[in-house]
């Protein structure tokens, strides 16, 4: 009996600690030893930026010891995406981090969180409360991404001596998209910048996969057959992978096309294989940083009381068919 005293003289404080919190709404102390669970739910997780974004958050996770990291691909499915928040605060989850489908759901996600004082960063793509507040963010920089692609395609162009008269741009990307639509507006400034003018662009509305921006990129191309010489960017390297394909497809010579890919880890394939590609450059970018990091400031939040950082920007750099095993290691 002695025993159950003093376990109940160590408990009780505890307990009552318990009570209070949830009566005032307060999350759960977490205690040195506990093991963490943070969900990483994604759009598109068959995607390799998404595949190397979850490996990264395992692997974070794993580093930073008793951290599980539980990841749900909810494809582009909205529905899905609120089901699994529903999942992961019935499971009383410690942190969600989240790729939403569409941006539109951003405040119910950020509402369903907030009711369940569970800390949440959004990843890669913002969202933002019904008030307009801006959730904690992971990702990158769009419209600096955007500039390093078109300053790249300006370069490109201007090596090639192309006619500015015969050539035409295919910019492929969501275009209900944010990120997407800073990406696009960054690399048409630069290139811009870069060449003092800017070619026709035709901009090609896809879904982000590779053969939608396929699909859709070929009807332009049998629309425009007196094109002599193309210039391709994108939201990601799938939508400029489609495009460079189609074109390909359609008989156009890779030295006529100057594709510059926004990942690298799908262009990369092209120079690993030695392939004459349209494909001469790409933003490397890294899912992998990106969910480590996510994972890192939500467990900094919840162990070390750190307050979410509003922004958390992940590095990038271009590269080419010369440099990129250097930079990247190895094309996954």
């Amino acid at each position: 009996m002695k025993r159950v005293s003093d376990m109940k003289r160590i408990l009780a404080p505890t307990l009552l600690a318990g009570i209070v919190g949830s009566v005032l709404g307060v999350p759960p102390v977490w205690a040195a030893g506990d093991q963490l669970t943070i969900a990483l739910i994604q759009k598109q997780g068959d995607q390799q930026y998404f595949v190397d974004e979850a490996n990264g958050a395992r692997d974070a996770a794993k580093e930073l010891g008793n951290v599980k990291v539980n990841v749900v691909n909810v494809s582009m499915d909205s529905n899905a995406a609120i089901s699994a928040m529903n999942v992961m605060v019935g499971q009383k989850v410690d942190g969600i981090a989240i790729v939403v489908p569409d941006q539109q759901i951003g405040p119910q996600v950020i509402d369903m969180a907030a009711q369940a004082k569970i800390p949440l960063v959004a990843v890669d793509d913002p969202i933002k409360s019904g008030a307009g507040e801006a959730a904690a963010f992971v990702g990158f920089d769009g419209f600096d991404m955007g500039s390093k692609v078109g300053e790249d395609a300006g370069k490109l162009f201007k090596a090639s001596g192309w006619n500015i008269d015969d050539v035409r741009v295919i910019a492929a990307y969501e275009q209900q998209l944010s990120v997407c639509q800073d990406r696009e507006a960054g690399e048409e400034a630069a290139f811009q910048k870069v060449v003092g003018a800017l070619p026709k662009i035709i901009k090609v509305g896809t879904d982000n996969s590779t053969m939608d921006a396929q699909n859709r990129t070929g009807a332009v191309v049998t629309a425009n057959p007196n094109v002599k010489h193309w210039v391709a960017w994108a939201c990601n390297d799938e939508n400029l992978i489609g495009v460079t394909t189609a074109l390909a497809n359609a008989g156009m010579p890779a030295e006529n096309v100057i594709g510059v890919g926004l990942g690298a880890y799908l262009t990369c394939k092209d120079w690993q294989a030695g392939q004459k590609t349209g494909n001469k450059a790409a933003l490397y970018i890294s899912g992998r940083d990106v969910g480590d990091a996510a994972v890192r400031v939500l467990v900094a939040s919840i162990r070390d009381h750190k307050p979410l950082p509003p922004k958390t920007i992940a590095h990038t750099t271009i590269v080419t068919p010369e440099n990129w095993k250097s930079v990247m290691g190895s094309c996954s």
